[in-house]
């Protein structure tokens, strides 16, 4: 009877332990959904209708009659062209590296991608480094034609160009796969019946690919309505610089500033929304395909018009020169000297470290005309400790956020698989999918505003403002909190997808089988189901890693002395450049900088990509092809030693 009261303590201690797990569980996620998505959001909403007591209307009324709408506008405009010719050379580079025979199709390709190795506030700066006043083609064009404005590449075109070549990295990835995935059967039963080449591609192989194409147009559409690097940095009037600016300022510069950027947050928030509600509704209507029993893979496509593959030749090459030219030029000038940068010439002589590493003084001619001397203002990438911070605090801040999302969205999922069908599993990841339908700069915004103040602390204390600096989330260091918060939640929807579609590899079998031989739930998921689903988990921490460690939207909206990324140093390289004898090595520094990111980004999609993506099979192979590489090495070896012995 005793042995029989034991045993049922220990159940009840059991029971109430996981009921603890449990409550604290579903405390911390709600915390998480509430104070992280919903009521920021929500504040800035009110932030719209109470900026003026006396006029809920006035914010809008101001809006209206103000010329906010033009930034609209110009979002607007930009985002419709964005679409057009992102679509336009996306699909061409797809075309010619894996539908057409293209000569040198292969070294196409990897122009074509290096978009995927460095984007953003780099891939911007890269090209300001050729067209801009002072770019290498711009200096080279002004002695061609000595009247030419040399201001020529900033305003809509120049954002409109540098966005139409950076916006491709999608096509490159998702659009090819769909080429890919193309029943060659199809295409050889048209050709068959008599259609010619480009009659078979926009008859049989575009109706294929349409709902591809119709989520990159969404995709393209929303990058380029929130557009944020190229319009700063290439002076262009939208939505997302606006917010930032009404950010920065203050009732004494000019009326309802924060109410404003709420406001144009909200308008963003609206359109994306839209577009992403059509989109789905598109996908529910379901897309079919009829191919044959036995698919075959798809066999390039020759132009047999010999005017018409000239022509699909020069293009092809002419854009791998646009995609080349800055990568190329970038990590030249990234080893040349300060004369050789400051002149855009190159110097065959001039080949350096000093981009990267060291420093070296600099003389100057004052404005008095006196000569004089700057210690170390010629400084490396590593040796300047503006960039260096940068860089180490994106990383951190990066490797927190990109964990931090991944630790979450394995256990969700988990969650979601053991509870299939029923309610609360499909809510939660509803919850979890919602940073996909708001803008990255409303997040970003409603952060700054609501957490700049203790009062979201000191509701619960009465309205106690003694531990003001404590709490308040904007204050000095604590930004860096509020911006890895803002990286976690932006990236848990792209992990969610990722990580759940891992989970449905697992057997379910496995699972019953550790079940069976007593495992609990935690050892199971640890010993069982993380095992089979921690290549994906990883991919997707190094994929959001990477893509965070150059981010620039969220860094602008959160811009502080105290949480200045990697991507705002290098911003601010592009504007404060020789400034009073300081600083005057920034360009170098910024094509060191672009050439660290690339190898970086290059590095963690070889693991994903490369190595990662390889099956066990791949693995394998590769395996027993070095050992039997090493065994002959070493028998090479072995008889060399043999005959060194033979002959003493």
């Amino acid at each position: 009877m005793t042995g029989y009261k034991i045993g049922e303590e220990d159940s009840y201690g059991i029971k109430l332990s996981k009921t603890l797990v449990k409550v604290f569980c579903v405390a911390f996620f709600v915390v998480l959904f509430l104070c992280f998505m919903v009521i920021p959001c929500i504040n800035t909403i009110a932030k719209v209708f109470t900026a003026d007591e006396s006029d809920p209307m006035a914010v809008i009324k101001f809006f209206l009659a103000g010329n906010m709408p033009k930034y609209v506008f110009n979002s607007l405009k930009l985002a419709v062209l964005l679409t057009i010719t992102v679509n336009v050379v996306g699909i061409s580079i797809v075309l010619l590296t894996e539908y057409f025979d293209i000569k040198g199709a292969k070294i196409l390709r990897l122009g074509y991608m290096t978009t995927l190795i460095y984007s953003g506030v780099a891939l911007v700066t890269g090209y300001l480094f050729l067209y801009d006043n002072d770019g290498m083609l711009t200096a080279w064009l002004s002695k061609l034609f000595p009247g030419m404005n040399k201001q020529w590449f900033s305003g809509f075109w120049a954002v409109l160009f540098t966005m139409t070549f950076a916006c491709t990295s999608n096509h490159a990835l998702f659009l090819r796969n769909g080429i890919r995935s193309i029943d060659y059967n199809t295409v050889e039963a048209a050709r068959n019946l008599g259609a010619r080449p480009f009659k078979v591609l926009f008859r049989v192989v575009f109706p294929t690919l349409l709902p591809t194409l119709f989520s990159l147009t969404v995709m393209t559409f929303i990058t380029g309505l929130c557009a944020m690097s190229a319009p700063t940095l290439l002076g262009y009037d939208s939505i997302n610089p606006e917010i930032v600016r009404l950010a920065g300022s203050s009732v004494a510069d000019e009326a309802f500033p924060q109410a404003r950027a709420a406001l144009l947050s909200v308008i963003l928030a609206m359109f994306t929304i839209l577009l992403l509600t059509v989109l789905s509704s598109y996908e529910r209507k379901g897309h079919y395909l009829s191919v044959s029993k036995t698919k075959a893979k798809l066999q390039k496509q020759k132009i047999t018009n010999p005017v018409a593959n000239v022509l699909a030749h020069i293009y092809a090459y002419v854009l791998f020169v646009i995609y080349m030219t800055p990568v190329v030029m970038i990590v030249l000038f990234a080893f040349q000297n300060y004369p050789a940068i400051r002149s855009k010439a190159l110097d065959l002589k001039g080949w350096t470290f000093i981009n990267f590493f060291g420093s070296q003084d600099f003389e100057y001619m004052t404005n008095r005309g006196k000569l004089k001397l700057r210690e170390g203002a010629i400084s490396g990438l590593f040796s300047n400790a503006d960039t260096v911070g940068g860089i180490r605090l994106s990383f951190i801040l990066s490797a927190i956020a990109a964990a931090l999302a991944c630790v979450i969205v394995v256990v969700v999922v988990n969650y979601i698989f053991k509870n299939k069908g029923k309610k609360r599993s499909v809510a939660l990841e509803y919850c979890m999918l919602l940073p996909w339908l708001l803008p990255t700069v409303l997040i970003c915004y409603s952060y700054r505003i609501f957490y700049n103040s203790s009062t979201w602390f000191s509701i619960g204390l009465g309205g106690n403002t003694l531990l003001n600096a404590d709490f308040n989330l904007y204050y000095r260091e604590n930004v860096r909190f509020l911006i890895v918060m803002a990286y976690t939640v932006v990236k848990l929807p792209f992990a969610l997808r990722m990580i759940k579609a891992a989970f449905y590899a697992i057997d379910e079998e496995l699972e019953d089988a550790a079940r069976n031989l007593g495992a609990g739930p935690l050892v199971t998921f640890l010993r069982v189901k993380l095992p089979i689903v921690l290549p994906s988990v990883l991919a997707v921490f190094a994929l959001n890693f990477n893509s965070l460690f150059t981010e620039y939207d969220m860094s602008a909206t959160f811009h502080s002395s105290y949480g200045k990324s990697y991507a705002m140093v290098i911003q601010n390289m592009c504007f404060e450049e020789g400034r009073e004898g300081y600083n005057v090595n920034a360009t170098g520094r910024r094509c060191a900088s672009t050439v660290f990111i690339m190898v970086v980004s290059g590095l963690i999609l070889y693991l994903v990509y490369g190595v990662g993506a390889r099956d066990l099979g791949d693995r394998l192979a590769l395996r027993e092809k070095r050992r039997k590489r090493l065994q002959k090495l070493t028998g090479v070896f072995r008889r060399k030693a043999a005959q060194a012995e033979e002959e003493a």
